[in-house]
């Protein structure tokens, strides 16, 4: 069977989209793994379904693949493509909803910029002590869609990312699902920077929407940044991210940055 689909990139997080409006293609995740590859097939981080919306509380639905075949919850960079995707291929107008396994997310569309409205963040942890094989290490934790562990580090460019990253993606702390992990440098108040390690891609990406959100979040927390946070990506892109804040937690999150379109194909699977 031929499967048509369409490359996109979200700040360097790059992701398979396609039309299963109809439900004809069932991707398993041997299959996903064998697109995503990067040497045998199309290569992307992630692949990403159009469906239809059959609770009735969203516009439209999203089915979320990582790289290694297992399903997320929710992507930052990937919800941003699926906008841009939407749009063209439903002809949909600049302001809709789609349905994720985290919740329903709000889009709008500006150009090749796209904001989105993520679900409230949760289970937010700060300075808890991890032993490493590095030794001790104070990180911070938010769930936002999907769950995430931060680290500040001094220069993110010296950052061990492979090496820490692994080991806390797969620590016991965060058992039995894992996390991801992202190490931040802020470079001045109100501006940070951000690599990631994600789960299920299991190394690092050029960019992670939901890591470049907790990351604000818990600096809006830590060091008091207002609304909005700047956040350069290893890819070389800033996003903003947005929020409120009071004493019931954050709410009104909204993750800003470009999604392009980088291709449209056929693959024989």
């Amino acid at each position: 069977m031929l499967f048509e689909f369409t490359k996109m990139n979200g700040a360097g997080n790059d992701f398979v989209l396609f039309d299963n409006r109809d439900g004809r293609v069932d991707l398993t995740p041997q299959l996903v793994e064998r697109i995503c590859d990067r040497h045998a097939g199309v290569g992307a981080d992630g692949i990403i379904g159009l469906g239809a919306c059959v609770s009735g509380k969203a516009d439209w639905a999203w089915q979320f693949f990582n790289s290694d075949g297992s399903t997320a919850e929710m992507c930052g960079n990937g919800a941003r493509c699926f906008s841009r995707y939407v749009q063209r291929v439903t002809g949909s107008a600049d302001n809709f909803t789609f349905e994720t396994t985290a919740g329903i997310i709000g889009a709008r569309l500006e150009g090749e910029s796209v904001t989105v409205d993520l679900t409230p963040p949760g289970d937010l942890r700060l300075n808890e002590d991890l032993d490493l094989s590095t030794g001790p290490q104070k990180v911070h934790s938010l769930n936002t869609g999907v769950p995430h562990a931060v680290l500040f580090v001094a220069d993110a460019d010296l950052a061990m990312v492979s090496k820490l990253g692994r080991e806390i993606r797969r620590h016991s702390h965060f058992a039995p699902h894992g996390t991801n992990v992202n190490f931040v440098q802020v470079l001045e108040p109100g501006y940070i920077r951000v690599r990631t390690y994600e789960r299920g891609v299991e190394g690092e990406t050029l960019a992670c929407g939901t890591g470049v959100t907790a990351s604000a979040l818990i600096n809006a927390q830590l060091n008091g940044f207002p609304s909005p946070i700047l956040v350069r990506v290893q890819g070389g892109d800033q996003l903003e991210v947005s929020f409120t804040q009071d004493y019931n937690g954050f709410s009104k999150v909204r993750l800003k940055g470009p999604a392009d379109f980088v291709f449209d194909g056929t693959i024989d699977i």
